[in-house]
């Protein structure tokens, strides 16, 4: 008989894969030049000119969690970076007209990072981002995370629009 190993060791991004093929994915996938296993955003939960609303389901199989904490995971604090920053290209992304994104958002700076609470396997963040000012192809951003057992981080951040390589 072949033993195999579990399941989350020979595809760890099963769960982010399950809406890969929905409209709204479609949506995301669009904006940013992010793909899976590296895209940590789900769902635009709700937008405005200049905010967005998003929500990243964290899987319980990520492949992060055999390493960090085992046996008793925790989301890194940089992937919640991460999530912000992808929010942030969204809201750049969802632009049109004059105000249009030109370019890779891309990010400069981390001005200010504080992390309350703990996120575990299996929970959903919530995260608002703001874009705060602009200053040519600068934009900055302050973003809140959350989830059912409360406020998890608070971030402010800068992206900048780069020069999209030529292939």
């Amino acid at each position: 008989m072949i033993r195999r190993p579990p399941r989350s060791t020979l595809f760890p991004y099963t769960t982010l894969f399950r809406s890969a093929c929905s409209p709204e994915r479609a949506a995301i996938e669009a904006l940013l030049p992010h793909r899976d296993p590296f895209l940590l955003v789900d769902r635009i939960a709700d937008r405005g000119e200049d905010w967005i609303e998003t929500e990243w389901h964290v899987a319980e199989d990520l492949d992060v969690f055999r390493g960090h904490y085992p046996g008793n995971p925790i989301l890194p604090g940089v992937l919640i970076s991460e999530h912000c920053f992808q929010s942030a290209a969204l809201l750049l992304g969802n632009r049109t007209g004059d105000e249009a994104a030109r370019g890779v958002p891309v990010l400069t700076r981390i001005e200010d990072a504080r992390f309350r609470r703990m996120v575990r396997p299996g929970q959903t963040l919530r995260t608002r981002v703001q874009q705060t000012d602009q200053l040519a192809n600068a934009c900055w951003f302050t973003a809140q995370v959350a989830s059912d057992e409360g406020k998890v981080a608070r971030l402010r951040f800068i992206l900048a629009l780069a020069e999209e390589p030529v292939t």
